[in-house]
């Protein structure tokens, strides 16, 4: 024998075929489910769909969902089943929904500490979900969680900004009192002032960072808007002064982030110039900051490193052949090494370019280089990388060569037997080390001590 059920629910398919008005059909089915949480919003969700069809009792959904609430003996679930009914009848009439918003904020407020914040939450995000949100912002303030609270604000203000309203977003700003989110905050609304080209705004908002990061994404949008605004270089000039303001408070970070921007939009010759005024451990942090920033880009790395002074292009060349030799060679850094190899004095950094050219098989280019330099030591390492990478491609003349190049009667010897024993190795089938350097320095350490 087959089950029976109580409810008609089961028999919605009978229900279905019949000519008629569905929506009362389903609300007259709506009418046996027990549970007056379910009943409620099952009421709700109905009315919703009756106000889409524009049906015109689509209210009346919405009334029997508040009577069924009122049985309701859970008050945490009261509270829900509210926010439920509230957020339907705000999609389909927001007016008619405040009171019941309002009666579950009255609910909430005699509830456990436990539990306020988190239905207070939900209110507020149900709020911002349907765009209501001048209550949302009223009620936001009852939250007493202060992360929680400034995250909703966060949101707010957001939402203020798609708006267009800058307004009631720089209101909101002034309840956000925790970071990050009051600099993330300021942020946002930052862009939104550069979108409109006001920049006198801008510098009044700057100082207000307190979050180093942000401040640093603040000045990195800022270089991007003033680059596609077309601004004249006088007003470039008024936002580096700005950063340098700004360090005792915050740090060179911002000054860094805003020549790293400046540096990425092509604005090349005014970093340079902008460089140039800073005092010399100024100039080397945010040197450093910006080349590693662009080490990545090739392109505007080669451009960068070819306006620099004598001074900056010997700092900003260690910095980068250090950078490149901790990864695989790529060709398209080849000629920018062959730059710094052939311009720079500082013989430390010839052999490391002469290593990277020698990865990338520029052997003319790296045998130039290492021809150039004069200490025998240096000398060695230089010759010695070109000998283990033509060693690697079979070329043993060519390595034995490169050797025969280092004419100092220590160090030729030496990195003669070294790659003498490394042909050995090879021909073993070993797989060749690099370790040309280490051993040279041990060599070094044990001449020096005896």
């Amino acid at each position: 024998m087959g089950r029976i059920y109580k409810y008609p629910v089961f028999n919605f398919f009978w229900w279905s075929v019949l000519k008629g008005d569905i929506y009362n059909k389903l609300l007259s089915l709506a009418r046996g489910i027990p549970d007056p949480y379910v009943r409620a919003i099952t009421y709700a969700r109905i009315g919703y769909q009756m106000k889409k069809k524009n049906h015109p009792k689509y209210k009346e959904p919405f009334a029997m969902a508040l009577n069924a609430i009122v049985s309701i003996n859970n008050p945490i679930l009261m509270v829900d089943a509210l926010l439920e009914v509230g957020t339907f009848l705000g999609k389909a009439s927001p007016e008619s929904s405040r009171k019941i918003f309002t009666r579950a904020y009255e609910i909430i407020l005699e509830l456990p500490p436990r539990v306020k914040d988190e239905l207070l939450g939900n209110l507020v995000g149900k709020l911002i979900d349907l765009d209501n949100l001048s209550d949302a912002l009223f009620y936001v303030t009852s939250i007493s969680d202060p992360v929680r609270r400034n995250d909703f604000l966060t949101r707010i203000l957001s939402k203020y900004l798609e708006k267009g309203n800058l307004r009631k977003a720089h209101l909101v700003l002034d309840n956000i009192d925790l970071e990050p989110w009051r600099s993330i905050a300021l942020f946002e609304i930052l862009k939104a002032h550069l979108s409109r080209e006001e920049f006198g705004t801008v510098i009044g908002l700057l100082p207000k960072f307190k979050s180093e990061y942000w401040l640093g994404e603040a000045m990195k949008a800022l270089a991007g808007h003033l680059k596609r605004a077309e601004v004249p270089e006088a007003t470039y000039e008024k936002f580096l002064d700005v950063a340098l303001e700004l360090i005792p408070k915050v740090g060179k970070d911002a000054l860094k982030s805003f020549l790293l921007g400046m540096t990425i939009q092509g604005e090349i010759d005014f970093v340079i110039k902008a460089l140039s005024k800073l005092s010399p451990d100024l100039r080397k942090y945010v040197l450093s900051g910006i080349v590693s920033a662009i080490i990545d880009r090739p392109e505007i790395l080669k451009k960068f490193v070819e306006k620099l002074p004598k001074e900056d292009f010997e700092f900003v060349a260690g910095i980068v052949l250090d950078s490149l030799l901790k990864s695989s060679p790529v060709g398209e850094y080849g000629s920018l090494v062959e730059q710094i190899g052939t311009l720079t004095s500082d013989e430390r950094y010839k052999a490391k370019a002469v290593r990277y050219l020698s990865k990338l098989h520029m052997y003319d280019a790296a045998w130039k280089i290492a021809s150039s330099i004069t200490d025998s030591y240096l000398r060695s390492l230089a010759f010695g990388g070109i000998a283990i990478e033509k060693l690697k491609e079979n070329d043993i003349g060519g390595a034995i060569d490169a050797t025969l190049e280092v004419k100092d009667s220590r160090w030729g010897p030496w990195l003669f037997g070294e790659i003498l024993a490394k042909i050995a190795e090879f021909s073993s089938g070993e797989e060749i080390q690099e370790d040309i350097e280490e051993r040279a320095e041990r060599q070094q350490r044990l001449w020096d001590e005896s």
